[in-house]
């Protein structure tokens, strides 16, 4: 009956999973974030690019493809960057749970998991600012 734990290592298992946990509930709100911009982003996409030639402001509309563009490949970048993160804290959480039931006190590559987690989650910030500053400082002007 080793694989049964008691109170105690029940209680250091969830204790040490809170960390994680939290960090995979805000990946989790994070991604979606960025799917509803991108949404938005690929419908105005969708929707410039269904505009025929005869319009009046054609060359105005289709000139604003290239900065959307540019925006969804920022905020994908942004979103595998984050589902990254989302699997390395997910390992980890596995990780934890496994070692603490096989009676393993340390679990190797932890911290190497968190930090991976916490750079490609910081990437994918870094990603959503830069698509931020891309999408305000040249907001769409033309419906």
């Amino acid at each position: 009956m080793l694989f049964i734990p008691d109170i105690a290592r029940l209680a250091a298992i969830f204790s040490q999973a809170t960390a994680p946990a939290f960090f995979l509930g805000a990946v989790a709100g994070f991604v979606s974030l960025m799917s509803g911009r991108l949404n938005v982003v690929v419908t105005r996409m969708q929707k410039l690019s269904r505009i025929e030639d005869d319009h009046p402001m054609h060359a105005q509309l289709k000139s604003d493809l290239s900065r959307l563009r540019r925006r969804a490949r920022l905020l994908s970048n942004g979103i595998s960057s984050a589902l990254i993160a989302g699997v390395c804290a997910t390992v980890l959480l596995a990780i934890l749970f496994i070692s603490e039931l096989l009676g393993v006190h340390h679990a190797y590559g932890g911290a190497l998991l968190f930090i991976v987690a916490t750079l490609s989650l910081g990437w994918g910030l870094v990603s959503f600012l830069r698509e931020t500053y891309l999408g305000l400082a040249e907001a769409d002007e033309y419906e």
